[in-house]
């Protein structure tokens, strides 16, 4: 079993050599959101198409998300939204279409390769009320009661203390705030052998949680109005299965009620209430 800190440092190793590489060569590693490391063909197995997304910007796309969760994030026009594994800065350049120039997004990356290329495309595109931190998702370098909107994209199932990272999430959230999260989550148990591998861990399928622990959660970090926005089953192919598992381990697991699927959240900051005799404000 490994430690935090030992999956934080896999984690970290791992991003920092993708943010040196082009979306094209993470699609052809297993530690992207494509892989074809198992065979010729490339597989698609997690990501959504950003193509045509307003704010979308393909030198900032590293193939790296699970979903689309800045199209159900509901960010208005002068919001201030953080985006929790910024990358090389796709989702916050989306986030800043939507939040406009009287808004501002916040990027908040462990990888100093990702934050430092995040910042380049900021500059290239002119960006000035977009900024990126280096930071823990666990311990962010962000004030309490900062943000209206908190996204992430295929981050949050790679953090080992879930609990803190969404107890975090509150903190940093206005109240009355919300966030949409796209993350990896499993049904039924993943085989062990895939658990214990450490490039699985930074291609985003080792560090899910179930389902309902994963929701469970949300609820207890003090998140109201818990809604699951998208689902949609992820089939690693039997090529990649392969590398991890053998012939009939690979059976087995294709025949168990276990499966990978990625999952958009959407929640909310409950407002407090107070009351006195003459007044009750929400």
């Amino acid at each position: 079993m490994r430690t935090s800190e030992e999956i934080k440092t896999i984690v970290k190793d791992q991003y920092s050599k993708i943010a040196l590489q082009s979306k094209d060569q993470n699609s052809s590693s297993c530690c992207g959101a494509t892989a074809s490391c198992c065979g010729d063909d490339v597989y698609s197995i997690m990501a959504d198409e950003y193509k045509g997304i307003k704010g979308y910007n393909s030198e900032a796309d590293l193939g790296l998300g699970c979903g689309l969760p800045t199209q159900f994030a509901k960010i208005k026009k002068g919001d201030v939204v953080i985006d929790l594994g910024s990358g090389a800065g796709n989702d916050c350049f989306i986030a800043r279409a939507e939040t406009g120039e009287s808004g501002k997004v916040i990027g908040v990356d462990m990888t100093e390769a990702m934050v430092n290329r995040a910042r380049i495309n900021a500059e290239k595109l002119n960006f000035h009320n977009v900024e990126f931190r280096l930071g823990d998702i666990e311990s962010m370098p962000v004030t309490a009661n900062t943000a209206d909107v908190v996204v992430s994209n295929c981050v949050l199932n790679l953090v080992p203390d879930k609990k803190k990272a969404f107890s975090e999430i509150h903190r940093v959230l206005k109240e009355g705030g919300h966030f949409s999260i796209s993350d990896v989550v499993i049904s039924g148990n993943l085989p062990d052998k895939i658990l214990q591998t450490a490039e699985m861990y930074a291609g985003c399928v080792a560090g899910a949680i179930k389902k309902d622990d994963y929701i469970s959660i949300i609820k207890e970090s003090g998140f109201e109005n818990v809604t699951i926005q998208k689902e949609k089953l992820i089939t690693v192919p039997d090529e990649i299965l392969s590398n991890y598992l053998s012939k009939e381990e690979v059976a087995q697991f294709n025949e168990s009620n276990s499966g990978i699927f990625s999952i958009t959240v959407y929640a909310e900051k409950k407002k407090s209430q107070c009351c006195d005799k003459d007044t009750c404000c929400k």
